[in-house]
C-alpha cells in the first residue's frame, strides 16, 4: 500500500521556491554566499461559511496564500519576491497610466480586451528578468517528481497542470465581460465596483480551474488548459540548473518534514 500524496502548490521566488502544503508552508532560497536557507511554518486559515460558497472560496484560498508571503519574509529575510524589481514596478506604472488614458478615450470591448492583455505585463517582466522563470520550472519539476514518485526532479516536465497560469485566460475573459457589464449598468463605475469585478473574476477563474482538474480527461478541460500550458512553455518557465534544483529539493524536503503526521 502506498502513502497518499500531499496536494502541494508553490510560488517561484527570485532566488528560490515557496511550497504550500495542506497546513504548512516551506521555503528555500539560495543566499548570496551560495548556501541554502530554509524556513517553514503553519499556514493562516480563513474560516467561515463563505469558504464553502463557489466563487468566494477561490478568493479566500488566494487570500490565504498571500498572507503566507510576509511570514516567509519574516522567517527568511533573504528571500526575494518576484516583484521586488524596479523594472516590474515600472511596467506596472506604465500599465496603470496607459489604462487610465485608454479608458478615457474608449470603453468598448476592444479597449477592455487590450487592457486585460496589458495587465499581465508586470508578471511577464518579473518572469523574464533574473531567475524567476527558472525557479518556476524548479517548482513544477520538484512537485511533479514527488507526485510521480520519481527519485529526481531533473527529468520531470517544467510544465504542470496545476500551475496558476491556467487561471489567466478565464480570469481575463471574466474581467473583460464583468467590466463591460458594469459600464453598461453604471455610467461612472466606482473603484469599489471595479475591485468587486476583479475579485469576481478571480472567483470565476478558480472555479474553472477546479472544474478542469475534476474533468482532466475531457476535451473541454484540455482546451481550457491549453493557453496556460503554452504560457508556461514559451514564457513562464525555463529549464533550471542543478544548483537551482537543489534549492527545490530543499524546499520539498522541508514541506514533507513539517507536514509529516505526528508520531
Amino acid at each position: 500500500m502506498t502513502d497518499k500524496k500531499l496536494r502541494l502548490g508553490g510560488m517561484a521566488l527570485a532566488n528560490g521556491l515557496l511550497v504550500h502544503g495542506p497546513t504548512h508552508w516551506a521555503a528555500a532560497v539560495r543566499r548570496a554566499d551560495g548556501t541554502i536557507g530554509v524556513a517553514s511554518g503553519p499556514k493562516p486559515h480563513l474560516s467561515g461559511p463563505i469558504e464553502r460558497v463557489p466563487g468566494a472560496r477561490g478568493v479566500i484560498r488566494l487570500g490565504e496564500a498571500m498572507l503566507v508571503i510576509p511570514l516567509v519574509k519574516r522567517a527568511l529575510p533573504e528571500a526575494r519576491l518576484p516583484f521586488q524589481d524596479v523594472r516590474v514596478f515600472g511596467a506596472a506604472a506604465i500599465v496603470s497610466v496607459a489604462g487610465a488614458a485608454l479608458r478615457k478615450r474608449s470603453g468598448g470591448l476592444a479597449a477592455e480586451a487590450a487592457l486585460a492583455a496589458a495587465s499581465v505585463l508586470p508578471s511577464l517582466v518579473a518572469l523574464r528578468g533574473g531567475d524567476v522563470a527558472a525557479y518556476h520550472g524548479v517548482e513544477h519539476k520538484a512537485i511533479a517528481a514527488y507526485e510521480s514518485g520519481d527519485a529526481d526532479a531533473r527529468d520531470a516536465a517544467k510544465e504542470h497542470d496545476r500551475c496558476g497560469s491556467h487561471l489567466m485566460a478565464p480570469m481575463l475573459a471574466a474581467n473583460v465581460a464583468g467590466t463591460l457589464l458594469l459600464r453598461r449598468a453604471l455610467e461612472r463605475p466606482s473603484k469599489t465596483a471595479g475591485a468587486a469585478v476583479s475579485l469576481a473574476s478571480i472567483g470565476v477563474a478558480v472555479e474553472v480551474f477546479a472544474w478542469s482538474e475534476r474533468h482532466a480527461g475531457s476535451a473541454a478541460a484540455r482546451a481550457l488548459r491549453r493557453p496556460g500550458h503554452e504560457l508556461q512553455r514559451v514564457l513562464g518557465t525555463r529549464e533550471p540548473s542543478d544548483e537551482q534544483l537543489d534549492v527545490g529539493r530543499a524546499a520539498l524536503a522541508e514541506i514533507l518534514r513539517v507536514e509529516a503526521p505526528a508520531g
